[in-house]
């Protein structure tokens, strides 16, 4: 390489070489037989700390082949058809191609002196999102690095705008006062966002009020009634609702028409968290499941999840695009008051800030959103596929249908007595219950502290063979493996053979475990 900056008379080779040195390493993950190549903490930190970085080695092409055997061997590949862990996503192709020109142009979107049409661009997607939302033409929004920082974004728009109203009445108390009262309501499988965000606004630790949820895992509405009632009678003002379009475990969709309801009879802020399940704002099938979205004051949604976008691409949207002015500061070196064009910092959390919508702009211009919604509808239909085969395999318990394309269950511990019916391959399994009886212990009870013992040695030992990679959770007390489904080039025999591999692991995992207790 022959200069470590970008020059006018050097781009086209520097490109060249960037673009093939990323492709080369791309490939060789593209071509890996699965998701990842296993290794522990301690060999990687190993061989990471021999290298010295104050020592260069003055050639990129040593770099990037000290890179391929210190990071991206070990690299989880998120296009692979058998990594079904984590809400990340494979990525549309024309959204690489977008985040490679916004990194080699550097634009910050803070200021319109240095952004101009990626401004206008920014702008012009935030106001498409809040149409498909459903939301009037005072909508407005910003690009943020996750859902995290959206949520964060919002309920501080939530608090300041209760803040500011309360402030109106007669001989109100002062702002740390009136602050000290102030609730959020959210459903118990809300993302922990949302009580990451009110201890950044300084909030109570008991600000965050958890809404029981119903059998399916969506925010009970009559609860959230009787909440609001309570807080009332102890003084405490209710600042925002929360409610969740997606919940990371089940995928569950809140009720958002009976939320919204809620919120305006009780004067409200209400957001809606949609960071998984907004992609449905596209989906050609499935957007009538978002009904009551449009009634919200605000919207997260996470373009990195199910709009199979890179990292970090979120935005927070909200209804009335005034009440963003609870971000603006004006510096006179950067974003004076009397500006005539628009910048963007007056909006935003952050200063200097990457062109995040260009991938999202030129995926939507090659591809269209109905194409992004396809794909979701994809994953969504194959996440019911493999509950159906779940039910009927004895191997397994299904812990909950999915809502979205999240798939709960656990393994099933065989007796002792039938391991050979139970390491019947899963095509025998899926024809007939009658091959063996899935009992162990006592009863129901030891049934259940079975197969809870065994999910995470199970999950953990299906990772470190680096043939697939596996989730876990705990819902309802309980612990359960995880399938996170996103990829839509995956297949339902791709699962079974995940499916296979968890079995086989656990059948050896329950097999030392019995010799080392003869033994003892």
């Amino acid at each position: 390489m022959s200069s470590s900056l970008l020059h006018a008379d050097t781009v086209t080779d520097l490109m060249r070489d960037v673009t093939a040195a990323a492709a080369a390493g791309a490939a060789r993950l593209a071509g890996a037989r699965q998701p990842h190549e296993p290794a522990s903490h301690d060999e990687i930190d190993r061989a990471l700390s021999r290298i010295d970085l104050d020592t260069p080695l003055h050639d990129f092409g040593a770099a990037v082949d000290e890179l391929d055997r210190t990071w991206l061997r070990h690299a989880v590949w998120f296009h692979h058809p058998r990594t079904l862990a984590h809400l990340n996503c494979p990525v549309a192709v024309p959204a690489v191609a977008a985040e490679t020109l916004a990194a080699t142009v550097n634009v910050s979107m803070d200021t319109w002196d240095q952004s101009k049409a990626a401004t206008v661009m920014e702008r012009s997607l935030l106001t498409w999102t809040a149409r498909r939302i459903g939301f009037p033409a005072a909508a407005d929004g910003m690009f943020t690095p996750g859902g995290t920082t959206s949520n964060l974004q919002a309920l501080m728009l939530a608090r300041d705008e209760c803040l500011e109203r309360s402030a109106r009445t007669p001989h109100a108390a002062p702002r740390p006062v009136r602050a000290a009262s102030l609730r959020i309501l959210a459903s118990a499988e809300s993302h922990f966002s949302v009580s990451t965000a009110a201890r950044i606004l300084g909030l109570d630790d008991d600000c965050v009020v958890p809404v029981p949820v119903d059998a399916a895992g969506a925010l009970s509405v009559p609860t959230l009634r009787r909440v609001l009632a309570d807080l009332a009678t102890q003084s405490l003002t209710p600042m925002a609702v929360v409610a969740t379009a997606g919940t990371t475990d089940r995928g569950a969709i809140d009720p958002l028409e009976d939320v919204a309801q809620v919120c305006a009879q009780h004067g409200v802020w209400f957001h809606v968290d949609a960071a998984y399940g907004g992609a449905l704002l596209v989906s050609p099938t499935r957007r009538d499941r978002l009904a009551g979205i449009d009634r919200a004051d605000s919207v997260t949604v996470d373009f990195h999840k199910a709009w199979f976008q890179p990292i970090g691409c979120s935005a927070v949207i909200v209804r009335d695009g005034h009440t963003l002015r609870h971000c603006a500061h004006h510096a006179a070196y950067l974003n004076p008051a009397d500006t005539p064009e628009p910048n963007q910092v007056d909006r935003s959390l952050q200063t200097t800030r990457r062109f995040e919508a260009l991938k999202l702009w030129v995926t939507l211009r090659t591809m269209g959103p109905d194409a992004i919604g396809a794909m979701f509808d994809a994953v969504i239909d194959l996440a019911a596929r493999v509950a159906h085969e779940l039910r009927s395999d004895p191997r397994f318990e299904l812990v909950c249908d999915p809502s979205l394309s999240t798939v709960l269950f656990r393994w099933t511990p065989p007796d002792a007595g039938n391991d050979d019916a139970a390491g019947a391959p899963l095509a025998a399994h899926a024809s007939s219950t009658a091959h063996a009886s899935f009992t162990t212990g006592n009863g129901p009870d030891a049934v259940d502290e079975t197969a809870d013992r065994w999910v995470r040695p199970i999950r953990r030992a299906v990772w470190d063979t680096g043939r697939a990679t596996v989730a876990e959770t705990e819902v309802a007390g309980r612990p359960c493996l995880k399938f996170t489904l996103l990829n839509p080039q995956t297949t339902l025999d791709d699962v079974r053979e995940v499916l296979d591999l968890i079995h086989e692991t656990a059948l050896s995992l329950t097999a030392h475990d019995r010799t080392g207790k003869a033994r003892a």
